[in-house]
């Protein structure tokens, strides 16, 4: 629901309409015109209606059902929001005999009501999916593999929020060379899309799945499955270095500070360096039940996996060892002998 800050033109006291449709005069009604002496009517301050009409129960607390079906002003347009002065309010009430002065009333030291109009809004995504189900209907094309990139943006349309359905398209016209799509859309059964249907135009682009951050991520912090996810992207020129698979991103470290929403690339991570360059680590040689340890300096940082270069500090002797796990550097039999003879 949108929060307008205009005033509502709309707001105006409807006039007493005829029998079956209109209250009678106040001297001609139901004793329940009558307001009671007991109890003080008392003013609602801010209300949300799904209705075209403002009733006098809307407005005010403690009337007879009858009283309160009593129409009143007219309601802000779907999905906005108006104020009505409570001198108008008094003023209307008393002319349908609803109040004898302003004191029957407990207007709680407000000077005004909020009212707004209730609606349900359709999104961007909500439009995207009309397109495309018209596209496969009409001319056959899957655009499940595009996005629609509309012009000037998602257009703002408001429908009756007890509307659950799905936008239909009117008419749809679509050029398959340059990929561009004009239409109208309608929601059925709205009044206000039948009056103004919802025009589109834009170019479907060819998408696929990228993984981005569901936040921002420090540099140096280790990506988990929980901080990422998968989501359609539009391709641009550099498309081929992005990650689209969360196993290429989890376990990975941040090499810099990644901002929620943006897309992943081979570039802002690595993997998680557990050997340091310069760090003091162990070296093993295991091959037909012997395993030699010893320790040694690694040349180079790495992650599990990556091979790197360590030497013996008493030998100065330089060996090619696969990282196996945090400070720990595995060798394979046939730099057995440089072992043995390193130590």
């Amino acid at each position: 629901m949108i929060r307008s800050v205009f005033l509502i033109a709309a707001l105006t006291a409807i006039p007493a309409m005829a029998p079956a449709q209109t209250a009678a005069p106040a001297g001609e009604r139901a004793p329940a015109a009558t307001p009671a002496t007991a109890t003080r009517l008392k003013l609602k301050t801010d209300l949300t209606l799904s209705r075209d009409i403002v009733g006098f129960g809307d407005l005010i607390a403690g009337l007879s059902p009858q009283d309160g079906a009593l129409p009143a002003f007219r309601a802000p347009a779907l999905g906005e929001t108006g104020t009505i002065q409570v001198s108008r309010i008094v003023e209307a009430a008393m002319k349908q005999g609803l109040l004898r002065d302003a004191l029957d009333l407990d207007s709680q030291g407000v000077a005004q009501v909020v009212v707004t109009r209730a609606a349900r809004r359709i999104t961007g995504l909500d439009v995207e999916a009309a397109v495309k189900s018209a596209l496969l209907e009409r001319f056959g094309f899957d655009g499940r593999a595009f996005s629609l990139l509309l012009d000037g943006g998602a257009p703002s349309v408001v429908v009756e929020p007890e509307l659950t359905g799905d936008l239909t398209a009117l008419d749809l016209n679509y050029d398959a060379r340059s990929r561009r799509v004009t239409g109208r859309l309608s929601m059925p059964g709205s009044a206000a899309t039948r009056l103004k249907p919802v025009r589109v135009s834009g170019q479907l682009v060819e998408t696929a799945e990228v993984v981005v951050p569901l936040r921002t991520i420090a540099r140096g912090e280790t990506l988990t499955a929980a901080d990422i996810t998968v989501e359609r992207r539009p391709r641009d020129a550099q498309f081929n270095d992005v990650l689209g698979e969360m196993k290429a991103a989890v376990g990975k470290v941040a090499k810099r500070m990644l901002v929620a929403g943006s897309v992943l690339r081979n570039s802002d991570v690595q993997r998680e360096e557990v050997v340091g360059r310069g760090e003091i680590v162990t070296i093993v040689y295991e091959s037909r039940g012997v395993a030699i340890s010893l320790r040694g300096r690694a040349n180079e940082a790495g992650a599990v996996g990556d091979v790197i270069s360590i030497t013996n500090p008493q030998s100065k002797r330089v060996l090619q060892g696969t990282v196996t796990g945090p400070g720990r550097v595995n060798v394979s039999p046939q730099g057995g002998g440089q072992i043995a003879a390193a130590r």
